[in-house]
């Protein structure tokens, strides 16, 4: 099932199963996007309201049970990625190291580009080696944006 709403950084598509979050579509891939449900379930409805309260700096870990669709290898980054902590960076080298691929360097990339579910496994806050901010599903001023909204209420 997939829902969207409007949020305070444009149109966010939500798809869970029965159970778990198993999508966050950012305002971009929203806006291709057709075939949303009505009415959203209780699950829908907590992601979204967790979703907000974070977009308005009130909410630093997501509680939400969740399913990324991925490989192992991937499915290890993004648990590496839910480690970052809430207003602090890690560079691709510090997730690759982590998830026990220390020269995997171009493959967490390739899985933090893929992950299924945006800001709530925050691969926004991964950054290049040399601490510039590189790619983003949702674009750099999206990136930077979330990692202000994150500086701005870590204290």
């Amino acid at each position: 099932m997939l829902f969207v709403r409007e949020t305070s950084i444009g149109p966010i598509a939500i798809g869970v199963d029965d159970t778990h979050v198993t999508h966050l579509h950012l305002p971009r891939t929203t806006a291709e996007l057709t075939g949303f449900d009505e009415g959203e379930t209780d699950l829908a409805r907590e992601a979204f309201r967790q979703l907000e309260l974070y977009l308005e700096g009130k909410l630093r870990v997501f509680n939400l049970p969740l399913r990324p669709e991925g490989t192992s290898f991937m499915k290890r980054v993004w648990d590496k990625l839910l480690e970052v902590p809430y207003g602090k960076t890690a560079s691709y080298k510090d997730i690759a190291i982590a998830a026990g691929s220390p020269k995997a360097v171009r493959a967490v990339g390739m899985a933090n580009a893929r992950n299924p579910i945006s800001i709530i496994i925050p691969c926004h806050r991964i950054i290049g080696a040399s601490g510039k901010l590189v790619g983003y599903g949702g674009g750099l001023d999206l990136k930077t944006r979330l990692l202000e909204l994150e500086a701005r209420n870590a204290g």
